[in-house]
């Protein structure tokens, strides 16, 4: 693993949440902005990214069965964190508080942040495995996503329309079949022109995405990003507990160790900017779930090249 370019990805995002904290502090970025800005980000940038992600990759049917099994292997490692965020935040009072923590423990920036930083430590390889592996996000956060800020709210509803028909499943789908379009049309390729096109939308997406942090980020105060107890603890747990829990139960699974570093990779990234995004949407404490998404992306810088450092012992144990 390239550890060198993670820290250098991970200090760019870091700036990045930094400059959309300033954004919001000058009045660059209000709340009509925040709100519109995320909503682009759900219906048009990550809708673009996830077929980018899946239409350009290279076919082969080695690389079909990879990307299969990392579907299937990353829903059982998104199974496996929906059940500890259920113990772990147990004892939350706080029912919005309960299902933001809940939500951000469960769901990583697998997209936004997690295709470079997969990308710098596996190469290529990386890249193409995390685009199937956000298959087995979208479809987790359509279902038990929406579930979890769902309850105690009539507004909020899970229906089977949503789970299948939403703005992470339909791309799936289009990426996938687009991908496939290789076996009866080998060779087959987007035009440069869509290829493009594709490319400059979803490219939009981390650098809006955690603008969007930074500036909620900056309608809390330092008290309350630093000087909250439970955030240290959904830190921990999240950013430390369970992608080391991830990769014991890989481990002991007796899957290929590659496989198991990557999965606990993909654990170990912070919160999902989604939930900052979702809160705008649905009326939740948005200024706290960036807390989560903005405290997790800041000591990531410390915690993620800790995990996948111990990771690789237990792995190599």
């Amino acid at each position: 693993m390239n550890f060198t370019s993670l820290l250098s990805i991970v200090a760019t995002l870091f700036l990045l949440l930094a400059c959309g904290y300033i954004c919001r502090r000058r009045g660059i970025v209000d709340e009509v902005a925040s709100k519109r800005l995320s909503t682009l980000i759900i219906q048009v940038g990550q809708p673009m990214m996830i077929i980018s992600a899946l239409a350009t990759a290279d076919f082969s049917y080695e690389n079909l069965r990879d990307g299969a099994i990392m579907i299937a292997a990353g829903l059982c490692v998104h199974l496996f964190m929906a059940v500890l965020a259920y113990l772990f935040c147990a004892g939350f009072k706080d029912p919005d508080e309960r299902k933001i923590t809940e939500f951000s423990m469960v769901f990583n920036n697998t997209g936004f942040i997690g295709f470079p930083i997969m990308e710098a430590l596996f190469g290529a390889k990386g890249l193409f495995l995390a685009s199937f592996y956000v298959i087995s996000f979208h479809l987790f956060v359509w279902t038990w996503g929406i579930a979890i800020l769902a309850r105690g709210r009539s507004d909020i509803r899970l229906t089977v329309k949503k789970v299948f028909v939403n703005f992470g499943s339909i791309p799936c789908l289009i990426g996938v079949a687009i991908y496939m379009l290789a076996i009866p049309f080998p060779g087959f390729a987007l035009p440069d022109f869509i290829t493009r096109f594709l490319g400059y939308l979803s490219n939009l997406c981390t650098p809006i995405s955690v603008l969007i942090t930074g500036a909620l980020l900056a309608t809390r105060t330092p008290r309350q990003i630093f000087g909250s107890a439970k955030i240290y603890y959904f830190s921990f747990m999240k950013l430390i507990t369970i992608p080391l829990l991830v990769c014991v139960a890989g481990k002991l699974l007796g899957l290929p160790h590659d496989m198991v570093l990557f999965l606990a990779a993909e654990a170990a990234l912070p919160s999902a900017a989604t939930i900052t995004m979702f809160c705008e949407i649905y009326g939740l404490d948005a200024g706290y779930a960036s807390q989560t998404v903005g405290t997790s992306s800041l000591l990531s810088l410390a915690s993620l090249p800790l995990v996948l450092k111990g990771a690789e012992w237990l792995v190599g144990l």
